[in-house]
């Protein structure tokens, strides 16, 4: 992207005097791994594991840079318990997220994130639109390569901010 071959003509962010920030999402189940062991005839082995089965971690992080500031890194993870409840982020995290982003970079934010059902919802379209200090593009289909979450950034200055 800085060497202007991608979007080069376009400057939203640089225009707004905003942060642009790029946004991605992860989620890992904590059941432990199934194996296979050995043991005496007759004396079957029983191993222990700690933890539920369906336990889950999600994490939503988004880099955000803005010209003569350093780059930053905040995120969010959220943790799920049992099958009643939805796996990752819903819209209302995503925007408390961005709430709480919006809060300690001080400034406008455009957001560029993947096609994600949460993040393509007509919920999520009425909740982008409310913030007049948000402006939201999407990345093209397959394109892990353009999003720096994806592969992370170097010297970022870490921000945790909890669900609230």
């Amino acid at each position: 992207m800085a060497g202007g071959d991608l979007a080069g003509d376009k400057r939203t962010a640089a225009d707004l005097g905003a942060w642009l920030c790029f946004e991605d999402e992860s989620g890992q189940g904590l059941r432990p791994p199934k194996g296979r062991t050995w043991g005496r005839r007759g004396h079957t082995p029983v191993v222990t594991v700690t933890g539920g089965s369906n336990k889950r971690v999600s994490l939503a992080a988004l880099i955000a840079t803005r010209p003569g500031h350093p780059a930053r890194m905040i995120y969010r993870t959220r943790t799920s318990r049992g099958k009643d409840q939805r796996k990752g982020f819903t819209e209302t995290d995503y925007a408390r997220f961005l709430d709480a982003a919006h809060q300690q970079l001080g400034g406008p934010l455009v957001v560029v994130w993947d096609g994600l059902n949460t993040h393509v919802s007509s919920a999520m379209r009425e909740l982008v639109a409310a913030r007049s200090w948000l402006r939201v593009y999407r990345l093209p289909p397959y394109a892990s390569e353009l999003n720096p979450v994806e592969m992370g950034l170097p010297q970022c200055e870490f921000r945790r901010s909890s669900l609230a």
